[in-house]
């Protein structure tokens, strides 16, 4: 059975940063891209960034460029998304997904959901004073 899972959500004050952290069970998380989403109350699910097999390529959404950054663990695989300088539009359910098409060099932000084959439950991300 393959399973993905976020953590590392919570509530921060506007300014503050957080580190999501997203990891997999029955396969290996480090063979594939992984995709970073959110989704906001009545709002679509956006992908804010990307990161290819060993971290080739990592791309982000406008909104986020410069705050977030994404990364891989070598030696166990996990990937995070560090969240600087947040603001209350940052607040949203955010999720990874992995595609399990094996070893790209490459990945694109363009909020393509069907490119990925397993997500994870999501995890809140509050950003309020």
């Amino acid at each position: 059975q393959f399973d993905v899972v976020e953590s590392g959500g919570g509530l921060v004050q506007p300014g503050g940063s957080l580190r999501l952290s997203c990891a997999a069970s029955g396969f290996i998380l480090d063979y594939y891209a992984i995709g970073w989403f959110r989704q906001a109350p009545g709002k679509e699910r956006e992908e804010v960034s990307c990161i290819s097999w060993r971290s080739y390529s990592t791309n982000y959404v406008d909104s986020v460029k410069g705050r977030f950054t994404v990364s891989r663990d070598n030696a166990d695989g996990t990937v995070y998304l560090q969240m600087n300088s947040l603001k209350p539009e940052d607040t949203a359910v955010y999720y990874c997904a992995a595609d399990l098409r094996p070893f790209p060099e490459n990945c694109t932000v363009d909020h393509n959901k069907g490119r990925y084959h397993y997500w994870g439950p999501g995890t809140q991300v509050t950003v309020s004073s």
